[in-house]
């Protein structure tokens, strides 16, 4: 088994770590203090297979610096990124409360409204981050941290395109994600696209309204295959509650040609929100003059896609009788002054005889 490098009580100096918060097969996550500014930070210290590889540690210092400038109240802050005594790490934003895969796993199956509501918020992050040129190619509710009063951000942005950038014998499945829920762009070895985190999101909102994710398998290269080519069941068939307008949408993302899914986050996330907003699913708690507004909102009904648009009258046959008259003039007096040039012509260089 490999041994990974001992955590250092402080990192460069400036990060006191206190105690550890989560754990995976890429990293390990810490509840420190930074020392400079004197406020709570999460470190993430990459495990010592990726840190001591130096075309990582290039190319996550490029990712790391991509999601640095990111600022969006639904994606997690990165604060800064280091290499300190053998540990690749990167600082991030702490957000007191938990993961939505936890959340999941103690939940089992959240009402419509509350599932919406939730992925709305995933899709306004990754939305932004896909508007300034970024994907996000992990997209898993891992990687989705819920705070106390239901507030989402999306984390690790770029980390799966810095592990695509070691050679394929010193790392398996997490070149391009996750199998469960990438998507099957992915599962073929193609970069993925923002409709790939669009297939990615609607994983995890399958996930959140059943219970299960679409495809199940031990084995990482069963999962590619079924998301290829197997066709999901349809999440009704698990919870009845899931309303017949949602279900099509929830197709419509886990397609398999990325170009039959919605193009962005920030489309799919306009679709979701009114399911999270409409009196049907608000919880019997929620005030009177909210439920008088979502009211006012109607059911979505999905178009057909691309949606048929009316193109305007055609009055290009229409006859404009002003512009041809005003035309006939303006030739006619042209054609007037024809005569009279020759005639100055012929007068100022008439042959001598």
């Amino acid at each position: 088994m490999e041994k990974d490098h001992s955590t250092p009580p402080v990192l460069n100096s400036r990060y006191q770590i206190l105690h550890p918060v989560g754990t995976g097969g890429m990293a390990l996550v810490y509840h420190a203090r930074d020392l400079m500014l004197e406020r709570p930070v999460a470190v993430k210290i990459l495990r010592a297979r990726f840190s001591r590889d130096e075309g990582f540690r290039e190319r996550f210092r490029m990712e790391a610096k991509a999601a640095a400038n990111l600022s969006h109240p639904n994606i997690v802050t990165v604060h800064d990124f280091g290499y300190d005594g053998g540990n690749l790490f990167i600082v991030m934003e702490y957000v007191p409360g938990t993961d939505l895969k936890t959340l999941i796993q103690q939940k089992g199956i959240f009402s419509v409204e509350e599932a919406t509501a939730l992925i709305v918020q995933a899709c306004a992050g990754i939305g932004y981050a896909h508007r300034a040129g970024l994907v996000h190619c992990d997209v898993k509710p891992h990687n989705m941290l819920v705070s106390e009063d239901m507030r989402l951000k999306v984390t690790d942005f770029g980390i799966a395109r810095a592990l695509a950038s070691i050679r394929p014998d010193e790392v398996s499945d997490v070149i391009w994600g996750s199998p469960q829920y990438f998507s099957p762009e992915q599962a073929a070895g193609q970069a993925p696209s923002p409709a790939s985190d669009v297939y990615s999101l609607g994983v995890t909102l399958y996930e959140m309204l059943t219970g299960k994710p679409p495809f199940q398998s031990e084995k990482p290269t069963e999962l590619a295959r079924m998301h290829r080519s197997a066709k999901p069941t349809p999440p009704s068939q698990i919870n009845p509650e899931i309303p017949p307008a949602l279900e099509q949408i929830m197709m419509k993302i886990l397609a398999k040609e990325p170009s039959q899914r919605y193009r962005s986050a920030d489309q799919l996330g306009r679709i979701l929100e009114p399911f999270s907003q409409h009196p049907e699913f608000l919880p019997a708690s929620t005030p009177p003059a909210t439920q008088a507004r979502a009211a006012q909102k109607p059911l979505y009904t999905p178009p057909a896609y691309p949606e048929k648009q009316t193109l305007p009258e055609d009055h290009s046959l229409d006859i404009d009788w002003i512009t041809i008259g005003l035309g006939l003039v303006a030739t006619l007096a042209v054609g007037g002054l024809i005569p009279f040039w020759l005639y100055v012509y012929l007068r100022l260089f008439q042959p001598v005889p």
